[in-house]
């Protein structure tokens, strides 16, 4: 996911390094289906996994050597998963859990993360945020294998706002600043954060991520700072906050801009005077971690509507970077489209497909709203549907003046628009010169289909609707 010119969210496997554990990580779930992707998925990270079908089965478990974290549905037969949470606490057994549910709600995800929990994530939930759990799972755990950022495979192209970016980066990274990267979603927001801590001299510490948009109001002091055991109902143990975890490395707080008004003051102090108290404990922490935030809202408008405290966006404005969206840069799109298909043939081990003209054409004439992250999700589907052949893209059309019916060259004056027969006609000559072109050569490299960017069997039809024939082809003048 970087190279030198496209940005990559959170959209991508292999750009995420994490180090083979030596201790495994258990999978409890009674859906087969559900702890089999679960394991696919961590197998590729590199984990060893173990995986159960109840809790009873786990607790039964006859090796007793030590866990990486513990992922754990909640409705289970018999023992639940909450009850598990419990009765681990209670004999002592400090396991990192990350729970899965298809049934969460507000109430169930506070009790079980004032009880310990890692994270609490709905199914289906996105493989992104399970690995990014795991991460904070064991970087909490104070685990010696950390994911310390050090790979430079998420920034892909040669644009010159990309360019732009990364010489920030590197004027910012050595510095232990504050920066506040901005930019719509899917931009690549968290790649920067990434690339800054792994230039940064911290770049053998932790990088610890937080979503603030998915903590629940409650939580936000236990997540950030921690909590002491017994400091409320449901606090079986001592909880390390992510600012604990992050110490010596960097925190990056994901989506700053919706972290409640009410909670913004305890975040600012930690920032400006570098100290805490975990949730029922009065003793003072030092916290030494380098802020990195990011946002896709308008943070100067947000505290002019009274939403967001104005000393707190100055504390963090101080090295603002603003990441263009991908219709800004179409020039990087080449690139990333050839990027994202080796990733999508490694990741699958498919047969690499083609990447024709017509294709990379319509990839351009897009505006990609969803920025990069929809160009990854639109080069995947396409390879999964492509079978080793040519890639076809479904993408709407983009109108403009500049490719308007008005502009296309015509035989006299230019009319204001075109009528149905007219634009059959022009249809009906282009399919002509192209099948002319290649010899009504319909499939394969180098087809009619291909050029045209249409799977073969489209084509056969409008060739058979139009009663195109051989014959009717233009002859060429030698």
């Amino acid at each position: 996911m970087e190279t030198i010119g496209v940005l990559i969210d959170a959209t991508n496997k292999t750009s995420r390094p994490m180090k083979t554990k030596p201790a495994p990580i258990c999978v409890i779930d009674d859906d087969a289906g559900i702890r089999e992707a679960v394991e696919s998925l961590l197998r590729a990270e590199g984990f060893e996994v173990e995986l159960f079908a109840s809790a009873q089965r786990f607790a039964a478990r006859a090796d007793a050597a030590p866990l990486s974290c513990l992922i754990l549905d909640v409705e289970l037969p018999g023992l639940s998963g909450l009850e598990l949470q419990r009765q681990l606490a209670e004999t002592g057994v400090e396991i990192p859990i990350i729970f899965l549910t298809g049934h969460g709600s507000i109430p169930m995800s506070v009790k079980a993360m004032k009880a310990g929990a890692v994270e609490f994530l709905t199914k289906p939930f996105e493989a992104d945020d399970l690995l990014n759990a795991i991460q904070q799972a064991v970087s909490g755990s104070h685990s010696e294998e950390l994911d310390t950022a050090t790979g430079s495979d998420d920034m892909v192209g040669e644009s010159s706002a990309l360019r732009s970016i990364l010489k920030q980066i590197n004027v910012v990274s050595p510095t232990d600043s504050t920066v506040l990267i901005l930019g719509e979603t899917g931009t690549g927001k968290e790649v920067i954060a990434k690339e800054i801590h792994k230039r940064s001299r911290r770049a053998d510490k932790p990088l610890i991520r937080v979503n603030c948009a998915s903590i629940p109001k409650e939580l936000y002091e236990s997540e950030f700072f921690g909590h002491v055991k017994g400091a409320f109902t449901g606090a079986f143990k001592d909880r390390v906050g992510r600012f604990e975890a992050a110490h010596g490395g960097t925190l990056f707080l994901d989506e700053i801009g919706e972290i409640p008004l009410d909670l913004q003051s305890k975040l600012l102090r930690a920032l400006q005077e570098k100290q805490y108290e975990r949730v029922g404990d009065d003793r003072t922490k030092t916290s030494d971690v380098r802020i990195i935030a990011a946002t896709n809202r308008n943070l100067k408008d947000a505290v002019a509507a009274g939403k967001f405290r104005e000393d707190l966006y100055y504390r963090l404005n101080v090295f603002p970077l603003e990441v263009a969206p991908l219709r800004e840069r179409l020039d990087d799109v080449p690139l990333l489209a050839r990027h994202f298909v080796d990733l999508s043939v490694k990741e699958m081990r498919c047969a690499k497909p083609r990447l024709t003209p017509a294709g990379m054409a319509s990839l351009q004439n897009y505006d990609w709203p969803g920025n990069v992250r929809e160009l990854c999700n639109v080069i995947e589907r396409a390879v999964i549907l492509a079978g080793g052949g040519a890639l076809a893209f479904d993408l709407p059309l983009n109108v403009s003046a500049e490719s308007s019916p008005a502009d296309l060259p015509s035989d006299g004056p230019e009319p204001e628009f075109l009528t149905e027969p007219e634009m059959q006609r022009k249809e009906r000559d282009n399919l002509l010169v192209v099948l002319e072109k290649t010899g009504w050569k319909i499939k394969g490299a180098d087809g009619a289909a291909e050029l045209l960017g249409v799977k073969p069997t489209t084509l056969l039809s409008r060739i058979k609707k139009m009663g195109l024939r051989r014959e009717d082809t233009p002859k060429r003048v030698s």
